[in-house]
């Protein structure tokens, strides 16, 4: 039971720890700390369920959730969905790979592609990254291009309260004068415009 108790351990950080930006790559050779009420592990179907009051971390990494899935294709790639939490919102916040800052991020739903390094945030999603932050009804974070996508959803898009999002919201710091452009010290925001369908 303690080998697949730390299997899980380590299939929950795979599917998770590479959220948005650069992350604390230090954070990776950090032991896993969990807690949940509950923990299911399916071995046979790659499929690890923690659920109430879930709290993951590594290093700088924290996941805050009500439930945790995580499943594993037959290539060995993750995907990892949180979901709830404090006001029906999962959180999550790491250090940024050498810098001084964080990334932080919330949403009713966070799902993680390891094999496309997508990010996706579902409903009354927040992601901040230094001092940007972009606010919507959906926010991907694309990692392999450092592209966020942010729309306002379709109408069917609400909160868990039944309130619609209005618009997309985004706060970008202007970049330093004496940056050089060779050297960038922050990932900048990339915003695409609302697509339909999403």
């Amino acid at each position: 039971m303690k080998k697949t108790f730390r299997l899980a351990c380590a299939s929950c950080l795979l599917a998770i720890v590479s959220m948005p930006a650069q992350a604390e790559r230090a954070d990776r050779e950090k032991p896993v700390q969990l807690e949940a009420d509950r923990m299911s592990i399916d071995d046979l179907n790659k499929v690890q369920v923690l659920e109430g009051n879930v709290i993951l971390i590594q290093g700088t990494l924290q996941i805050l959730a009500n439930r945790l899935v995580v499943t594993q294709d037959a290539d060995g790639f993750q995907k990892g969905t949180a979901t709830g939490g404090a006001n029906g919102l999962a959180r999550f916040k790491q250090k940024r790979d050498g810098k001084d800052d964080y990334v932080e991020g919330e949403a009713e739903r966070i799902d993680y592609d390891a094999r496309a390094e997508k990010s996706e945030f579902f409903n009354r999603a927040w992601v901040k990254s230094g001092l940007d932050e972009v606010r919507g009804a959906y926010i991907s974070y694309d990692a392999l291009n450092e592209k966020y996508l942010v729309t306002t959803g379709s109408g069917a898009s609400k909160s868990a309260t039944g309130a619609a999002q209005a618009r997309v919201r985004a706060i970008i710091q202007p970049r330093s004068k004496n940056e050089n452009p060779a050297t960038p010290k922050g990932d900048p925001l990339t915003l695409k415009p609302a697509q339909s369908g999403k």
